[in-house]
């Protein structure tokens, strides 16, 4: 990783609304991207963003769900 900005787990936790455990599991999934120091995660903001603004985008085309 380059120039990239780096958040906490806290940060990305407070910007996503998704838990911290939901967040690890992405990650290991190759589904957004980070750096793991020692226990610690550290994520990468825009990989976050592309992945909630996906999230967004594939909700939004599912439509309501059934019995709504």
């Amino acid at each position: 990783m380059s120039a990239e900005t780096l958040i906490t787990m806290r940060q990305a936790v407070q910007l996503s609304n998704l838990s911290a455990n939901h967040l690890r599991v992405l990650l290991r999934a190759g589904k957004i991207s980070g750096r793991k120091f020692g226990e610690t995660w550290q994520i990468n903001r825009s990989s976050l963003l592309a992945y909630i603004r996906k999230s967004e985008t594939m909700g939004a085309k599912r439509g309501p769900k059934s019995g709504d």
